[in-house]
């Protein structure tokens, strides 16, 4: 996992929707990786960097981008998921989106962690998982 860890709480709990869902799976923590960049910017280059490493077979990327009264909102959320998009177009290495881009804080906590269909850490965990799925049925 790369987090984004500009706002900790949500961090925390997004890292421990993801590592559930993994857990229901059968990775344990001691199998997964967080990494930690200062925010959702920085994102594509450590997912990048993992998704190159060789050593993952997918890459949950987490976050949360909050608006604010001037337009860096939507540089940093355009910018986040373009290229997290790159990342796994050009590894083939899926990268789960698990960013939250929200207006208020009272967003953010509804969709980090907790489980159900919001939990934007469970949500990029399982996208992983899947995108895996789809590439061992099409490589068999």
């Amino acid at each position: 996992m790369v987090v984004g860890n500009f706002y900790t709480d949500l961090a925390d709990r997004l890292v421990g929707g993801a590592k559930e869902e993994f857990a229901r799976d059968g990775i344990s923590d001691a199998e997964i990786d967080v990494y930690e960049v200062p925010g959702a910017f920085e994102l594509p280059l450590a997912a990048g960097y993992a998704a190159r490493s060789g050593r993952y077979d997918g890459v949950a990327c987490l976050g949360a981008v909050i608006r604010g009264e001037t337009d860096h909102y939507d540089f940093v959320c355009n910018e986040a998921a373009r290229g997290i998009q790159n990342v796994q177009l050009e590894t083939g290495v899926p990268c789960g989106f698990g960013v939250l881009t929200v207006d208020n804080m009272e967003q953010a906590l509804a969709r980090a962690g907790g489980g159900g269909k919001r939990d934007s850490g469970a949500n990029a965990a399982r996208a992983v998982l899947r995108m895996n799925e789809i590439r061992r049925e099409l490589s068999a």
